[in-house]
C-alpha cells in the first residue's frame, strides 16, 4: 500500500511492526463531557467508544507500546469521574502496555493524567528507530523527503480529512496526509472534527472502517 516504515490502519492509527508500537493522535477523551458541562447537549459514550476501538486495534496488531501524539484529553472537565473511570478500566485491561503521551495543545490546558494511570509523558518529541513523533506538524519538514538522515515525522493536531466528489455525491473521509517527511495522522477520537486537506499537496490515503486507500494525486475532484 505504501513504502513508509509504518502501516496505515483503517482504525486511523499507524503501526510500526518492527518496534511493536502503535501510534495514534487526537483522542480528545472527555470531549462530550466537556460539552455537557458547558451546557451543550451531546450524546454520551464517545470516550468508551474511543477506548474500545483502541483496545481492538492494540489486540489486532499485538503492539506492546502505545504512543499518543497529543490531545489525549480535551479540557480540564475531562478529569470528571466518568471519564477517568472509563480510562482506569481500560488501563487495567492493558496493564502490560507501555504508554507514552507527547502532550498537545489541549493536554497543556487540560493537564496530564495522574501517575496512577501509568502513562509516560514525553514533553517534546518521541523518537525511535527512524521515526519521530510530535503533536503539531513542524514547519519546513514538509519539503524534505524521508531518508536515513531524515527520519519520518508522525504528527497529529490537524485532524486531516479529504473530500471526494462525484457528479452526485460528496464524501468526506478522514485521511493520512504525507508531505515531504511529515505524515499527519487522522484524529483517532470518536468525537472530533476535521480539517480538509488538498491531496494535490503531497499524498493522501482516505480511511474507511474497512480499508485505507490512496487518493488520486490529481485531487479529490478528478
Amino acid at each position: 500500500m505504501n513504502s513508509l516504515p509504518v502501516d496505515l490502519l483503517p482504525e486511523r492509527a499507524a503501526h510500526a511492526p518492527g518496534l511493536a508500537t502503535l501510534l495514534v493522535a487526537d483522542l480528545h477523551l472527555g470531549k462530550a463531557a466537556v460539552f455537557r458541562a458547558r451546557g451543550i447537549p451531546v450524546p454520551q459514550g464517545t470516550t468508551s467508544d474511543t477506548l474500545q476501538r483502541l483496545s481492538a486495534v492494540l489486540e489486532r496488531t499485538g503492539a506492546q507500546r502505545l504512543v499518543v501524539l497529543g490531545d489525549f484529553l480535551h479540557a480540564r472537565e475531562s478529569h470528571a469521574a466518568p471519564t477517568l473511570d472509563a480510562l482506569a478500566r481500560w488501563r487495567r485491561r492493558h496493564r502490560e502496555l507501555h504508554c507514552t503521551i507527547v502532550p498537545g495543545n489541549h493536554d497543556r490546558h487540560a493537564g496530564t493524567v495522574g501517575a496512577e494511570f501509568g502513562f509516560h509523558i514525553e514533553p517534546d518529541v518521541w523518537q525511535a528507530d527512524g521515526l519521530i513523533g510530535c503533536h503539531e506538524p513542524p514547519s519546513g519538514a514538509e519539503h524534505d523527503m524521508p531518508g536515513a538522515a531524515s527520519p519520518l515525522i508522525l504528527a497529529g493536531h490537524l485532524h486531516p480529512v479529504v473530500v471526494l466528489r462525484t457528479r452526485r455525491e460528496r464524501l468526506r473521509l478522514p485521511c493520512f496526509w504525507l508531505r515531504g517527511r511529515v505524515l499527519t495522522l487522522p484524529a483517532f477520537g470518536a468525537f472530533t472534527g476535521g480539517w480538509e486537506v488538498d491531496p494535490r499537496q503531497g499524498l493522501a490515503w482516505a480511511v474507511t472502517p474497512e480499508q485505507v486507500w490512496p487518493v488520486p494525486s490529481m485531487g479529490a475532484g478528478s
